[in-house]
């Protein structure tokens, strides 16, 4: 069975398809060029990771050359871009050549950044194999790379033409991954309803049955999440393409806090989910403080939190020092969310959430140190979520 999305990004259209096997090159060919197969060159790109999903997808009668990456948010950079471009020119790509990326979120970032700017713009498909990639990187268009140190300091909106996400990849899927792809997951069930949330603690229920993540009910349960989460952000970002309004930041809801622990962490140290998991837990706290986020509220997102095992405490305890501390609220000062001099933060409210703007003071500073380093936390335990 194949679910099936059609989004408009801005000038962009977008199809996504959720099924159950990986798709083959030419089924992918076919669904780009309304069931034609045109023979335009191709290049496709996935990491030693995926390497063997990779070439699955192409098959043995390609002649569609290959880049494998080394796997890891390290190696999310410009360098990485410029084997993509250079594999690119060697292969004879014109501007209606087509990028395949085959991979999570890292390969799909690195594929999209180098279609979009190859010749001012290449066609582009992504064939998501992780949870994350499914329910956050491979929808929507964002692209980018990570630059002086800071996560996706560089980066174009530029949707894929085709994204097809095969559930059957995630089988082999490592827990540190699945549970990455999960704080997107739940992330988007923050922003789109009360029972799209209770459904990810279902899905929690369910793992933890006798069968696990074996069983007919934690796949049909898995298909409507991701379905949610892919229906949820296309309607987003359909309504706010380019992040212009007050629609497409909410889908940062515990990434400032989150980008910020990745940086001061090392990035690479931990997953994208997992920072942003804790992100979510802080923007709690200030969602709190701010009297934005009701404490019933954040106390049922911690919990669900919890219950899939994330770090939500703070401090963390992969920057829990005074310089830790300084690293993060430097990270956060250089967000791109960053306006005016204000930095913005996604807080969960009483529905869905809202961005609040936090100019920079001494007061405002004493709050988010507090938040950081779980002083707040500790001083207000009796009000605070």
């Amino acid at each position: 069975m194949t679910t099936e999305f059609d989004f408009r990004f801005g000038m962009y259209p977008s199809r996504v398809l959720i099924r159950e096997e990986l798709p083959s090159i030419r089924e992918i060919m076919r669904a780009l060029d309304d069931g034609k197969e045109t023979g335009s060159p191709a290049l496709a790109v996935c990491d030693t990771n995926t390497e063997p999903l990779a070439r699955a997808v192409m098959g043995k009668d390609t002649e569609i050359p290959l880049v494998v990456l080394e796997s890891g948010e390290r190696n999310k950079s410009w360098e990485s871009v410029e084997t993509i471009l250079r594999a690119g020119k060697n292969a004879g790509l014109g501007r209606d050549g087509l990028f395949i990326g085959i991979g999570g979120g890292v390969i799909g970032d690195l594929t999209a950044f180098a279609a979009s700017i190859y010749m001012r713009g290449a066609r582009l498909c992504l064939v998501s194999t992780t949870l994350l990639a499914m329910v956050d990187a491979g929808a929507g268009g964002k692209t980018g790379i990570d630059l002086l140190g800071l996560k996706n300091l560089a980066g174009t909106f530029y949707p894929a033409g085709l994204v097809v996400m095969p559930l059957g990849a995630l089988d082999s899927l490592p827990q540190k991954e699945w549970k990455s792809g999960m704080a997107e997951l739940i992330k988007t069930a923050i922003l789109d309803s009360d029972d799209f949330l209770a459904l990810t603690k279902k899905l929690a229920a369910i793992e933890k049955g006798e069968q696990g993540r074996t069983s007919l009910a934690f796949r049909s349960c898995l298909m409507e999440c991701i379905s949610r989460s892919v229906s949820c952000k296309g309607r987003i970002v359909e309504a706010d393409p380019r992040e212009l309004g007050q629609m497409r930041p909410l889908l940062n809801l515990g990434h400032t806090f989150g980008h910020a622990l990745e940086s001061a962490a090392g990035l690479g140290s931990l997953s994208h989910g997992e920072a942003v998991a804790w992100g979510i837990a802080r923007a709690c706290e200030l969602g709190s403080a701010l009297k934005i986020t009701p404490p019933e509220r954040g106390r049922e997102i911690r919990g669900i939190l919890d219950t899939y095992g994330y770090e939500t405490a703070a401090p963390h305890s992969l920057a829990n020092s005074a310089a830790s501390i300084d690293t993060l609220m430097q990270s956060m000062r250089g967000d791109k969310k960053v306006k005016a001099g204000k930095l913005r933060f996604i807080v969960p409210g009483k529905e869905s959430a809202q961005i609040v703007s936090i100019p920079e003071d001494s007061g405002a500073e004493d709050l988010l140190r507090g938040i950081l380093d779980g002083t707040f936390r500790r001083s207000n335990a009796e009000n605070t979520v």
